[in-house]
C-alpha cells in the first residue's frame, strides 16, 4: 500500500510562497462599532501569544461607516494563517478579511 502523498511526498512547505516564521498583514474590515478593534486584537493574540498591539493600523472609511484594522502578526504555518482567517470572517462584527 503506497501511503506517499500525492506531491510525490514533497515538503507541503514548499508549496507556499510564505516563508514560517515571517511577519504577516492582515486587513480587517468592518462596520465602525465599539469592540471591533479589541476583538480583531483578541483573534490576533489567540493565534499568535506575542502579538504586538504597536503594529495595529486603523482606517476610517471616507463616510466614517467602516473601519479598516490592520495586524502584523508572526506566521508559523499555513494552518494557523487558515484558522485565523476563519476566526475572523466568523466573527459577527468583521466584514471583510484580506
Amino acid at each position: 500500500m503506497d501511503t506517499t502523498p500525492a506531491s510525490g511526498g514533497a515538503d507541503p512547505r514548499k508549496d507556499s510562497l510564505i516563508e514560517y516564521p515571517s511577519r504577516f498583514p492582515i486587513k480587517v474590515m468592518g462596520a465602525k462599532q465599539e469592540g471591533l478593534v479589541d476583538a480583531v486584537m483578541a483573534l490576533a493574540r489567540q493565534f499568535d501569544p506575542n502579538f504586538d498591539a504597536a503594529t495595529v493600523e486603523l482606517r476610517d472609511s471616507r463616510a466614517g461607516n467602516y473601519q479598516g484594522v490592520t495586524i502584523t502578526i508572526t506566521a508559523t504555518s499555513r494552518e494557523q494563517l487558515d484558522e485565523l482567517y476563519r476566526a475572523l470572517t466568523s466573527h459577527p462584527l468583521v466584514k471583510v478579511v484580506l
